[in-house]
């Protein structure tokens, strides 16, 4: 994540572990502030937002949880599946949506949350996210592991008496994760004119094993990387100069990890620079930086750079931030076809769009279809792209930022029931609500009423219409809902309530 954002963008944007939201029932407007360092979207068509700022959240009568109003458009086919993201400076900072922009499932308990998406554990789809608390541009938690009913399954947390960073939770094939840590050390700043006694965050790569949380490889950036390889300064920040512990300074800051058969593929933003380091962890090539083993041309160099991943047939993709606040650059994201043989590297594909530019943050995922789906970081955008590079679907307003946006298929039913809720009408008719955080294979709502609470018939069934299906119907004494798939067959009841 960007340094001048690293203190304010962070904790400002509300990543720790909060509370539930309180007050189910009422709509309300976001209890967490937009943070004035988050850039804005770019506008679009469809865009609902209101002048001086975006649209306000979504609030639902059936449940408490909120989330911010995204804003979509499309000019052709997607890629199937749903949108992941981590809103941040809102409620819900865990979202999935569909491509009309509604909530699917909303992370329930105010959780901090980054990096929510699908992966694979066991031989089975799981959705995986970190969750912590914010420090600077870093954060320390764990990452939480939850199968297709949204029970939590497992919780990694990095070994050796670190605490995981927000920066990676990516699990293998091997039942491993792959994870960040930033302890504060003291060390000495003086070749980047800090305090010879000074305080600076030490990056950590580590593989966890999932099953025992045994540690398999711990490497650390000092260890290589020396100081003078960094494009910041202790003086670029007073917050952040070394002075103190409080104050600790960050050379290096790792943001990706990627597994490769022969070692990991490890992006440090600080130093603009993708490592890969072997089984051993001695580092075999830099690519770009002050140390570049590559020949780049200009169109390929990178700065600032997030998400780092190996492609097939020697492709490396990134999100090229290319600029912090206070520089210039067009944010992209960025294929390079990389010749590790005989160390050059070539642009093999762009992806801009529309003047976003996210400053911290980001990231470009390969879909199955051979589209591209970039998130924007600190621009609160995500776009998909088709396999020449062309966008088509785009969602604005995402919060006021995300780590990360994906695109993935995604089939579950809760352990939760639904939510049932209801407002009087005009006296003989009433207003029911029902919603299922979650679900996926909702079709219709079946509402049912009653004098009594043991003895409720169906008093109409609707089609379901986004997140919250609601419906006019007699009024009655007592009200529930149950859930319909597409066959007419009652996936879930709700709980009864006295209406």
């Amino acid at each position: 994540m960007g340094r001048v954002s690293r203190r304010r963008f962070l904790q400002g944007a509300g990543l720790a572990v909060f509370g539930a939201v309180a007050g189910a029932g009422v709509a309300r407007s976001s209890i967490f502030p937009l943070p004035p360092s988050a850039s804005a979207a770019t506008p679009t068509p469809s865009s609902t937002a209101t002048a001086g700022g975006p649209p306000p959240d979504r609030t639902f009568v059936s449940t408490k949880l909120t989330t911010p109003h995204v804003n979509v458009w499309s000019s052709g086919a997607t890629a199937d599946g749903l949108v992941f993201a981590g809103p941040m400076g809102h409620g819900s900072n865990g979202l999935i949506m569909d491509n009309s922009g509604h909530p699917v499932w909303m992370e329930p308990t105010g959780a901090g949350v980054t990096d929510l998406k699908v992966q694979q554990y066991q031989g089975k789809p799981v959705l995986t996210y970190w969750s912590g608390k914010g420090i600077g541009g870093h954060g320390e938690g764990a990452g939480i592991i939850k199968d297709t009913s949204y029970k939590t399954i497992a919780q990694v947390s990095a070994g050796g008496g670190l605490r995981a960073d927000l920066h990676e939770f990516r699990l293998t094939a091997n039942g491993t994760a792959l994870l960040t840590a930033y302890p504060t050390v003291q060390y000495d700043l003086s070749p980047l004119g800090g305090s010879a006694k000074g305080y600076m965050y030490d990056c950590h790569v580590q593989e966890v094993d999932v099953a025992t949380g045994r540690v398999l490889f711990d490497w650390k950036a000092s260890d290589v990387i020396p100081l003078e390889a960094s494009y910041v300064k202790p003086s670029d920040d007073s917050a952040a100069d070394g002075s103190t512990a409080e104050k600790a300074f960050d050379p290096y800051h790792v943001n990706a990890v990627d597994l490769r058969d022969d070692g990991y593929l490890v992006s440090f933003r600080h130093t603009h620079t993708i490592y890969l380091l072997n089984r051993s962890g001695t580092v075999v090539w830099r690519l770009g930086g002050r140390q570049s083993d590559f020949t780049i041309p200009a169109d390929a160099v990178f700065a600032w750079q997030h998400d780092v991943r190996q492609r097939p047939n020697g492709v490396i993709s990134m999100f090229d931030n290319h600029y912090k606040d206070g520089t210039t650059g067009q944010s992209r994201g960025l294929l390079l076809t990389v010749d590790e043989k005989n160390r050059t590297a070539a642009v093999k594909l762009e992806l801009a769009r529309g003047g976003h530019r996210g400053n911290a943050m980001g990231n470009v995922q390969f879909l199955d279809n051979g589209h591209y789906f970039v998130g924007w970081g600190s621009d609160p955008s995500a776009t998909e792209f088709d396999a020449a590079g062309n966008a088509v679907f785009e969602a604005t307003s995402i919060g006021s930022g995300s780590y990360r946006v994906y695109r993935s298929t995604w089939t579950a039913a809760p352990s939760t029931v639904p939510d049932v809720a209801v407002l009087p009408g005009n006296g003989s008719t009433m207003q029911a609500y029902a919603s299922w955080n979650g679900a996926t294979e909702v079709a219709g709502w079946r509402f049912l009423t009653g004098s009594d609470a043991g003895s409720l018939t169906e008093a109409v069934s609707v089609k379901r219409t986004g997140f919250e299906t609601t419906a006019e119907v007699a009024a009655a004494s007592y009200l529930a809902a149950e859930a319909l798939d597409s066959r007419g067959n009652v996936l879930e009841r709700s709980a009864v309530i006295k209406a």
